[in-house]
């Protein structure tokens, strides 16, 4: 209370003028726009703080995380599964640190895809100093995240908090490489806990950065050799989350709360609430971005993303790279 009645003005002023910069945010715990996800987990952050894209926050995510030094062919994993993910359309969830987590976000932006980065310290002090370029870009196609007032400087009791966000806001969790000794394991043991999914890669015997991951694998993560295998086990909690947000949008107001998506057995017609054929409307062949979705179907952003999801894990709608989004083959 005392921290309160004597509150430092200067960082007080500090933060509100960082808030009033184009595209910075701050998403409080009661925020109708914070990720329902981590509002679930044990000790959720009160509040976030976001540089780019409040909304991304609402995609379906998986965390992809390894070692900060990692081999030449984790690097190469790493790029292809974030790369392929993000192509699938999963928001790609990481740290930002050296290593596997930058790999995953620059496959993600070179899939045109979304990505998410949760920091370690205020978002306008990006650690490492190598990474300022791969942040900006980052901002530009998903959102930089934190917990921690602008200007706090890393510290190392910040990370495994760090870590909590970053398997909390994710369906899953996939460890390309990791040592036995490395803090990629704390993240997983917390998705676990957290009731996520956790997915590792297995590797050579001989190597020192496989050991962490077949530790994990005898621990009861599921052995992932391709995109594939992550996805089948992502579609029932992806599912629930789907639901769900179906539901929080039609307790505010956003969508109706009666919606049915049966296809009739001999002809593809779609029996839809007012919310779905409008955006069903909006949808054709051809792959449209998101904002232009949202645009025609004068539906909300947050809405918008639950209800194409919804009809994405009904295979009847495909998601493309840089975020567009067309009816599949089934659903023409």
């Amino acid at each position: 209370m005392a921290a309160l009645r004597q509150h430092d003005k200067s960082r007080l002023q500090a933060d509100l003028q960082w808030l009033s910069k184009p595209g910075h945010h701050l998403i409080t715990r009661d925020d109708a726009r914070f990720p329902p996800l981590l509002r679930d987990v044990p000790s959720p952050p009160a509040a976030l703080w976001l540089a780019g894209d409040p909304e991304v926050l609402w995609q379906p995510q998986l965390a992809v995380i390894g070692s900060r030094n990692p081999t030449a062919g984790g690097r190469d994993n790493a790029r292809s599964f974030a790369g392929e993910l993000a192509h699938r359309g999963l928001t790609i969830t990481s740290g930002m640190a050296s290593g596997i987590d930058s790999v995953a976000h620059e496959a993600a932006l070179e899939a045109d895809g979304l990505t998410i980065a949760v920091m370690g310290t205020g978002l306008d002090v990006v650690y490492p100093a190598s990474g300022r370029a791969l942040a900006a870009r980052i901002r530009e196609r998903g959102a930089l995240v934190s917990e921690f007032v602008p200007g706090t400087p890393p510290q190392r009791s910040h990370f495994p908090s760090r870590n909590r966000i970053i398997s909390g806001l994710s369906l899953g969790v996939l460890v390309i490489e990791a040592g036995l000794r490395s803090g990629t394991l704390i993240t997983a043991r917390l998705a676990a806990n957290q009731g996520r999914d956790v997915f590792a890669l297995p590797g050579s015997i001989h190597n020192p950065l496989s050991k962490g991951c077949h530790r994990l694998i005898r621990e009861g993560a599921r052995l992932v050799e391709s995109v594939d295998d992550i996805l089948q086990e992502l579609t029932p909690l992806a599912g629930q989350l789907a639901h769900r947000l179906r539901s929080e949008l039609a307790e505010s107001g956003e969508v109706s709360g009666q919606a049915s998506l049966e296809l009739a057995a001999a002809d593809p017609q779609l029996e839809l609430d007012s919310e779905y054929r409008r955006l069903w409307s909006c949808l054709g062949h051809d792959p449209l971005p998101a904002d232009s979705i949202i645009e025609q179907s004068g539906l909300t952003a947050r809405a918008v993303s639950a209800m194409l999801l919804m009809l994405e894990l009904r295979g009847m709608v495909e998601a493309h790279p840089g975020g567009t989004y067309s009816r599949t083959t089934r659903g023409q």
